[in-house]
């Protein structure tokens, strides 16, 4: 579900049409309903505030003016990488502690009193 300060890509006709970035989220007098504010990253800068409801901030399918629309929820290749590493580094420790228990630790200070 798309957040404040989220990167989003807005599909239109099923085409990725153009970025925003959410810029806030409030209620709408309709319950269950939201306004979001939306930074349209284009040149020059626009900003729409369009009203959604749960389901479309998660990035199923609604239409305006009979256009059918689409949010979809960006990740920086960054944050993917590195959840894609702290992921890797669990498996990798699992598997570890599955094969011969948890790594052995061994104290300084005890190596000291000897």
């Amino acid at each position: 579900m798309a957040t404040i300060n989220d990167l989003v890509l807005i599909h239109v006709d099923s085409k990725p049409g153009f970025y925003a970035r959410v810029e806030d989220i409030v209620p709408d007098v309709k319950p269950g309903w939201w306004q979001v504010t939306l930074l349209v990253l284009t040149f020059p800068l626009q900003v729409f505030t369009w009203i959604l409801d749960e389901h479309q901030l998660e990035g199923a399918d609604f239409t305006m003016g009979g256009t059918p629309l689409r949010l979809e929820d960006l990740v920086s290749p960054v944050e993917q990488e590195r959840l894609e590493k702290e992921k890797s580094e669990k498996e990798r420790l699992l598997k570890a502690r599955r094969e011969g228990g948890a790594p052995k630790v061994i104290s300084l200070l005890d190596r000291r009193k000897k």
